[in-house]
């Protein structure tokens, strides 16, 4: 059963989802409107952690947030893919969640700003989460030093950079950590529906608006756009993390039974009850905490830290 702290954010939740898409009664907001309500949203979500660094950067040319924290190795890192459709949010709208990633892990996290459509559709997420992955290489950090994770989109593109590192003959990093990935910009799984009353976050009419900029009129089961239809071969191990009443609920277990099936080690955490991302509700509610918690563990476990 979800937690009363849990239960109280639902409201807040819905009340996101309004300010990043708008509502049906409505014109559908600008895309300035819905990157403005998204941010605000995410400024009342979470729970700073202390005992982290934050410093602003560019890795690969892009803008970038470097957080360690306090007493935590720099000779590894964990490379951030931020969620919001591909068309909202940025490292410092997640600069919460990536600092608690960072303390749980003792490591730093580097969390990039890869182009968004409208302006840069398909493929420029995928472009820059590789050329960030490989920047790192460049620093001089070996594979199995390197994690890969991401929240919604960002989690779609943490897959999606695994598969595009591999088609490019670049070494796989040693784990990725999507959470509640999207991986299927069509919404084709059953969880759609039958989670649609539940999820105060993310609805049919949400996913269709950012897909559509997001692909520009190609391909809507591009390999590298939705990765639930890529080849998983060889790609690194996954630890997927999904909330139970997730509309996007399938998208995670999809893509656990396709990489387990290509021979990926994977885990798959589904929390009851927990909305979509709920991770950014770190320091609010103990389901958030727990699942950090979790991650901290198995990348410290991966990441050979401790």
């Amino acid at each position: 059963m979800a937690s009363p702290q849990a239960e109280a954010l639902k409201q807040m939740m819905r009340d996101f989802r309004a300010a990043a898409i708008g509502t049906a009664d409505a014109p559908p907001p600008t895309v300035e409107e819905q990157r403005a309500g998204a941010a605000a949203g995410m400024e009342v979500m979470g729970v700073m952690p202390e005992g982290v660094t934050t410093t602003e950067t560019t890795l690969a040319g892009l803008f970038a947030l470097d957080q360690r924290p306090d007493g935590g190795l720099d000779d590894r890192v964990v490379l951030y893919l931020h969620g919001g459709g591909y068309v909202v949010l940025s490292p410092r709208t997640h600069a919460k969640l990536t600092a608690g990633l960072a303390k749980a892990a003792g490591c730093r996290v580097v969390s990039v700003d890869y182009r968004l459509a409208p302006e840069h559709p398909h493929p420029a997420a995928v472009t820059d989460g590789l050329a960030a992955y490989r920047a790192l290489l460049d620093e001089g950090y070996a594979p199995h030093q390197i994690a890969i994770s991401g929240d919604s989109a960002g989690g779609g593109l943490t897959v999606a950079t695994l598969v595009a590192a591999r088609d490019a003959g670049v070494p796989q990093p040693a784990c990725a950590v999507p959470l509640s990935p999207w991986v299927d910009i069509e919404g084709t799984g059953e969880s759609m529906d039958t989670k649609a009353e539940a999820d105060m976050v993310v609805g049919r009419d949400g996913l269709k608006l950012m897909g559509d900029m997001f692909i520009a009129g190609g391909d809507i089961r591009d390999p590298l756009a939705a990765p639930l239809y890529a080849d998983l071969r060889g790609i690194a191990p996954l630890y997927v993390q999904v909330g139970g009443d997730e509309t996007l609920l399938d998208d995670s277990t999809r893509l656990i039974a396709k990489a387990a099936a290509a021979g990926v080690e994977v885990r798959l955490d589904v929390f009851p009850e927990m909305q979509h991302v709920f991770q950014t509700c770190l320091g609010m509610i103990p389901e958030a905490d727990d699942a950090i918690a979790r991650i901290g563990q198995y990348l410290r476990t991966k990441l050979a830290i401790d």
